[in-house]
């Protein structure tokens, strides 16, 4: 693929190594400052903020100042957990910039697109959660069973792990690059939309488990750290997609214990 590949002046060029090497992997500065804006709200006891339960019961916040603050703390969470599934991706796009004239714009408008898509599902998430909380408030049989909801999340992403469109959307995001040789185009509004495009497959592929970690993980850096490890694993290693089924497997049988037990499952902090 002639556009991945360095020039004769370029390969020949001293100077040419640094800038190459750094257009490569500023991505994963994001991802690393991600993180690390993350562990620094553990450590100063933040991670309310990321908590969608607290910003809509007791933060104390109006509605739309909580959907505000819970958008902008999910593009964070956003580069932690799905740029690095999405880094093979990622720098293809990187690689291609460099061949234009905004090379560092052209990624970014792809990430750009690649953000709308999931803070849409975010947005959906947070008008869907203040939906069941409202619900909770006024049918006291499902504030006295509030578990029930768990369950269920886990129970409907354990299922989603079997579905045609878990395998269609994981096999396009495991061949980053017969996808971006179909849809890329050069500029930076063509960049934009090829990030709407591979961040609609992203979506499709992993929104069940990023609504598991939505309901149950948020401030969980732990339980963060082993979905990201998860979906990279899913997405990008060898033999990855035989992983998705096992996921299925443990996510059902949590959903059942939740249904069996749900006392147990809560003193044991899911």
């Amino acid at each position: 693929m002639p556009l991945l590949h360095l020039t004769d002046q370029e390969q020949a060029s001293g100077q040419a190594g640094l800038p190459h090497r750094v257009s490569v992997r500023w991505p994963w500065l994001l991802v690393a400052a991600a993180w690390a804006v993350l562990v620094l709200a553990e450590l100063s006891h933040q991670t309310f903020l990321l908590d969608h339960h607290y910003l809509l019961q007791s933060s104390g916040l109006p509605w739309l100042a909580a959907f505000e603050v819970f958008l902008l703390c999910w593009q964070v969470m956003t580069v932690a957990m799905m740029l690095p599934s999405s880094m093979p991706m990622v720098q293809l796009v990187v690689y291609a910039g460099r061949r234009q004239a905004r090379a560092i714009a052209v990624p970014l408008a792809f990430l750009a697109g690649y953000a709308v898509i999931w803070t849409a599902f975010a947005a959906g998430a947070f008008l869907a959660d203040t939906l069941v909380h409202r619900l909770v408030e006024l049918w006291p049989w499902l504030a006295m069973h509030a578990w029930l909801i768990g369950a269920v999340t886990f129970f409907i992403a354990g299922l989603f792990q079997f579905s045609p469109l878990k395998g269609r959307c994981l096999d396009m995001c495991r061949t980053p690059l017969g996808f971006f040789m179909r849809h890329y185009r050069k500029g930076m509004g063509a960049a934009w939309h090829l990030g709407l495009r591979h961040g609609g497959y992203c979506l499709g592929c992993c929104w069940a488990l990023m609504l598991v970690m939505f309901g149950v993980g948020v401030g969980n850096l732990a339980g963060m750290a082993a979905l990201t490890g998860a979906m990279v694993i899913e997405k990008t290693l060898p033999g990855g997609k035989r992983l998705s089924p096992l996921i299925g497997i443990m996510l059902l049988l949590l959903a059942l214990l939740w249904f069996v037990h749900p006392v147990w499952l809560q003193r044991a902090g899911v």
